[in-house]
């Protein structure tokens, strides 16, 4: 009997790096930069999440890979979301998980991080995902 797990952990392994690497591009960053392209994805991953009602974050979280749906729902408090955050708020908590400076500030990097993880996810969730969103924070959404 094959061992699927290991596929598994693989695949999504594979899938977590390709998120990544599509963040570093982005930016022209080298891989040896890792270190801030996951902190760039848990940053907005986190905000996205305590931004979303619990019905849709579940449902969003299920179509990402499964270790980016583990840096997902790490620390996640369902009893004290939806957090309400404007788009200044957004991007000011962004700016504070997300202490290195990039080219186009905060907002560049919600974009890029959202333009990454929105090749992992149907275009019906991606649809539902920015429906729950204020109208000034869907300016910066993919």
């Amino acid at each position: 009997m094959p061992n699927n797990s290991y596929s598994v952990f693989e695949s999504s392994l594979d899938k977590t790096n390709l998120i990544l690497k599509d963040i570093e591009q982005a930016y022209g960053w080298p891989k040896e930069r890792r270190n801030q392209s996951y902190a760039a994805l848990r940053t907005v991953l986190h905000l996205l999440r305590d931004r979303l009602p619990v019905q849709e974050s579940a449902h969003f979280a299920a179509q990402l890979p499964a270790l980016v749906r583990g840096i997902y729902f790490e620390g996640w408090d369902p009893s004290v979301v939806p957090i309400k955050l404007n788009r200044e708020e957004f991007l000011y908590e962004v700016r504070a998980g997300f202490p290195f400076d990039v080219e186009g500030g905060p907002a560049t990097v919600v974009n890029t991080v959202l333009n990454a993880l929105r090749r992992h996810v149907t275009d019906g969730e991606w649809d539902d995902v920015r429906s729950t969103m204020p109208k000034d924070l869907t300016t910066i959404m993919p």
